[in-house]
This record gives C-alpha cells, sequence and structure tokens, in this order.
C-alpha cells in the first residue's frame, strides 16, 4: 500500500461524499463501517448511506487541508481537516471538521472500516 494510493482514495471518498454518490460510497465504505459523529453519535455503513439517499445531506462546500497519513501494514490511518458547508437534516452546517478514518486493503479494494469527526473549535 502506497501513500499516493491512499491520497487518491481519500479524493475519490470526498468527491462521493460532495456528490452525494451512494453508489460510489458504497464500493468504498466496508459493510461494517463503525463512525463517531461530533455529537457521540456512533453510525453505520448503512445509516450513512440513507442519510445520502433519502437527501438528508446537503454539501456545497468540502475542502481537505492538513492531511497526515500512516501505512500500518494493509490499513491507513488518516487525519484530516475539512472545511465542511451544506445542510444535514435541514440544520445548517458550516465548520472544520478534524476527521480521522481508517481504510483497509481487501484484495484490490481499499475500504473504510472506522472513523471518528470532532468538530474544531
Amino acid at each position: 500500500m502506497k501513500i499516493e494510493t491512499i491520497v487518491n482514495a481519500e479524493i475519490e471518498l470526498l468527491t462521493a461524499i460532495k456528490n452525494a454518490d451512494v453508489a460510489a460510497l458504497d464500493k468504498m465504505l466496508h459493510d461494517d463501517l463503525l463512525f463517531n459523529l461530533p455529537d457521540g453519535q456512533t453510525i453505520t455503513k448503512e445509516f450513512d448511506l440513507e442519510s445520502y439517499r433519502l437527501g438528508k445531506m446537503k454539501i456545497e462546500t468540502l475542502e481537505a487541508s492538513d492531511q497526515i497519513i500512516n501505512i500500518i501494514e494493509d490499513t491507513a490511518v488518516v487525519s484530516v481537516i475539512i472545511l465542511l458547508k451544506g445542510v444535514y437534516d435541514n440544520n445548517p452546517i458550516a465548520n472544520l471538521f478534524r476527521y480521522i478514518r481508517v481504510w483497509r486493503q481487501f484484495g484490490e479494494s481499499l475500504k473504510v472500516i472506522a472513523g471518528s469527526c470532532t468538530q474544531m473549535v
């Protein structure tokens, strides 16, 4: 696994998120994904995909910066700051968030197996 591979996977993931591309997200997120939201709620892949299917998440701006990638055998840990502007369930969002994502190699495909998001002050 190479850093460039993870950088490209992150770009692909953020593009899918911004475009609410459920099919692409379905391929990139592991079926047993657990993700912690800023409010402390833990969600699953299906919960996440459903929010895009129902149009609850609408993103205007999604910009990544300060990305750090550590590769440990077949797993990569990504820490990144995301400027996120949009609407979730009719509530406006406009803030910086620190994401941590864990990618794992499964044969030929990379999948996100875990993640967390914290609002920055």
